[in-house]
């Protein structure tokens, strides 16, 4: 990649996340539900689950996501199982994607309206 098409790459990147940024409280409204699903089912905010909930962009194995966070594989099979049954998960379930988007806060938040 010349040193043109990487600073491109990094100002559409850099643009890419302010847009993510101004439409969270449009997109939080839309997905009120199914974050509140996400929330029950992740448990506690400093908990395992939900650190590797946070790890599931579609590029990580379950076994990667196990070794990032810690979490058993028992409970990671669990976990991507229920997500995927409520409709929490695309694609493979081998290499979990959350069907929505969320900040890296969204579990600190958690006593906070979504709104």
């Amino acid at each position: 990649m010349t040193d043109l098409s990487a600073q491109m790459l990094s100002v559409l990147v850099e643009m890419r996340d302010l847009l993510r940024l101004v439409a969270e409280p449009a997109i939080a409204q839309r997905d009120k539900k199914l974050r509140g699903a996400l929330r029950a089912i992740a448990g506690s905010v400093t908990g395992k689950k939900a650190k590797a909930i946070l790890l599931m962009d579609g590029t990580r194995t379950q076994a990667g996501i196990v070794n990032e966070c810690g979490i058993t594989k028992g409970n990671m099979s669990v976990l991507v199982k229920n997500l995927k049954s409520t409709g929490l998960l695309t694609g493979d379930s081998r290499q979990p994607k959350l069907a929505l988007s969320i900040p890296s806060t969204f579990f600190e938040q958690q006593g906070e309206s979504d709104e």
